[in-house]
């Protein structure tokens, strides 16, 4: 199924300009290749503790791969806090960088670019753009009073490190940071899919060239409290002009997604000009088209539709933006 959806987006996305995005911000492709023939489950171009440094990696598995809990597609990531070696307590955690274990002490470890253990290890996900927010969905299974999951994003130029201080097992890397965005979830359980949008607060005017963005189920690094679990899904980037209405609307200024059988648009900013908006089965059948102007927001209910995988394309003079839903 995946790869029929994979084959399917290519086809209508091949009409498409490139934009800088997230890589891999579904999760749908898993199996990464991580340095020295580890052979952890980890999402491509993600990583976790298992492909971390030489003592990051004794600890137990905290990335998972899900199946049954997903917002859209076949998978989501799931990350868990548990207890490893030395009744040391893991905090689950899944990166576009490196999870650094200097030592065994917790309060040492952080998460970088570079591993600690290898020099020549650097973990970079290329990113070029100066977005207004990042956005995404989630679950979460507080394990005790006062855990929260958390979700950092940081575009930033050459290499860097969370948290930048203490800067004593790797330099200060904040002359690097471009820009900022912290998501925490609520304390308490958050049992549905839920969307989260966290702005960025930017730093420097300069264009970054990387992306680290880092997801814990235990926001305090700190924390002695087992069982926190953090799903994650359809992660993306926004952009938002500060022009005028008429500005030409551009494809990360609109947010689609769907919630049960209903299909949603959100345009961060907008015009009152038209694009098409359509619906497809993955045999390329059009099960929905309509006009609909760039700066309303938008429903649609699909009836008669088997739930699935569909993709959708929004189409007007400037771009064309596609993507996946999930009807149910």
């Amino acid at each position: 199924m995946r790869i029929i959806v994979t084959l399917v987006l290519a086809a209508f996305t091949s009409i498409c300009a490139a934009q800088t995005t997230i890589t891999n911000g579904g999760f749908e492709l898993w199996g990464n290749t991580v340095p020295a023939g580890d052979t952890a489950t980890e999402p491509t171009n993600w990583y976790s503790n298992e492909s971390g440094s030489s003592i990051a990696k004794l600890g137990a598995e905290t990335c998972f791969k899900d199946n049954t809990v997903v917002h859209s597609g076949s998978y989501s990531v799931r990350v868990e806090t548990i207890s490893g070696p030395f009744s040391t307590i893991i905090n689950g955690s899944v990166t576009t960088g490196v999870v650094d274990a200097p030592t065994i002490t917790k309060s040492d470890g952080y998460i970088g670019t570079v591993n600690f253990s290898i020099a020549t290890d650097v973990r970079h996900m290329a990113f070029t753009g100066r977005p207004d927010s990042i956005v995404g969905w989630y679950q979460y299974s507080s394990g005790g009073a006062g855990e929260q999951g958390k979700l950092r994003a940081i575009l930033h130029t050459g290499d860097y490190y969370d948290p930048e201080t203490p800067a004593t097992s790797h330099p200060d890397p904040t002359a690097n940071k471009i820009a900022d965005a912290l998501f925490l979830t609520p304390t308490s359980s958050v049992t549905t899919w839920t969307r989260f949008s966290i702005p960025f607060t930017y730093v420097s005017s300069s264009a970054p060239a990387y992306i680290m963005i880092n997801a814990t189920s235990s926001a305090n690094q700190a924390t002695t409290v087992t069982g926190s679990k953090l799903w994650l899904d359809d992660l993306q980037v926004i952009y938002k002009t500060e022009s005028v209405a008429r500005t030409p609307l551009n494809e990360q200024q609109v947010a689609v997604y769907s919630t049960g059988n209903t299909v949603h648009l959100e345009f961060i900013t907008g015009n009152d000009q038209l694009s098409v908006f359509s619906v497809f089965d993955l045999s390329g059948r059009t099960v929905y088209s309509a006009a609909i102007r760039n700066d309303e927001p938008y429903s649609y209910t699909v009836s008669g539709a088997a739930p699935g995988i569909y993709v959708y394309q929004l189409k007007n003079a400037v771009f064309c933006k596609t993507g996946k839903l999930v009807i149910r």
